[in-house]
């Protein structure tokens, strides 16, 4: 499943590339997060791959979910993908922005890709590892190693959203003294802490879970986690509440490797 999820991956990175390199209009969705030409001719080139390879398997997709578009997930497994996370790095043209794409089984991510085609990096992991890729401009693949999450520094490495820094996430931050914060768009800072570049990635406020699986299923595959705010595994598939939107996550904490993982 990997190799198809790398395949529809570079297949829509070499489009948003296409799209990158001129010219493009910028809308506003509904929940006011603006969208672009290269989410949605992303969005649609993996699903046309992965219907192709997974016909039965209900794939939740950021921008059909934005069209009322929304499949049944009861049988526990489905696929969650972000064709395109870190549109207003994309807008802005700072290269931080990613592909994802994730099955999801019993509330769990367990396999995933997370692809930043403008710096030529993938991040790919499931129950056999997780892996970093060198990859060129024209989606050839030139290296590919395991990587591995490092044990938790003290004081840790933090690394924290280049465009959601909001006044709950530097509080905590200022109560972890970390040695170091990097800022860094989209779900790369998933992919810092499964390589062991650094330890902590600490978010509040909301993100949705297409936002969030990819990451996950490659931060658990090198040896970290992602837990919620109660300390728990981040859980996916989160529909039916009251108190919340349908795939909508609450604060989560990405951590490399610890004996005992603490939310906080």
């Amino acid at each position: 499943m990997l190799e198809i999820f790398e395949r529809a991956a570079l297949a829509a990175g070499r489009a948003i590339l296409e799209i990158y390199h001129r010219d493009f209009a910028v809308e506003t969705k509904a929940d006011q997060s603006p969208v672009t030409e290269a989410d949605l001719c992303a969005e649609a080139i993996i699903l046309r791959i992965l219907q192709t390879e997974y016909p039965d398997l209900p794939a939740i997709a950021e921008e059909q979910m934005a069209a009322g578009c929304q499949p049944d997930i009861s049988g526990g497994r489905f696929l969650l993908i972000d064709p395109l996370d870190g549109t207003r790095e994309f807008i802005h043209r700072n290269g931080e922005f990613t592909v994802n794409i994730a099955l999801i089984e019993n509330n769990a991510p367990v396999a995933g890709i997370v692809y930043a085609p403008a710096i030529g990096v993938a991040y790919l992991g499931d129950q056999k590892g997780a892996w970093k890729l060198s990859v060129r401009e024209d989606q050839t693949v030139v290296s590919r190693s395991r990587i591995q999450a490092r044990c938790v520094a003290s004081p840790p490495v933090a690394v924290a959203s280049r465009s959601y820094l909001d006044a709950e996430t530097s509080r905590y931050l200022e109560d972890l003294q970390p040695a170091e914060c990097r800022t860094v768009g989209s779900s790369l800072k998933f992919g810092l802490v499964a390589e062991g570049l650094a330890d902590v990635y600490p978010r509040f406020g909301r993100t949705m879970e297409w936002d969030t699986a990819a990451g996950d299923a490659v931060v658990r595959a090198a040896g970290g986690s992602v837990l919620a705010a109660d300390g728990k595994p981040l859980t996916y598939g989160k529909c039916g509440r009251a108190e919340a939107a349908d795939f909508a996550n609450g604060a989560f904490f990405v951590w490399g490797s610890r004996d005992a993982p603490q939310a906080a």
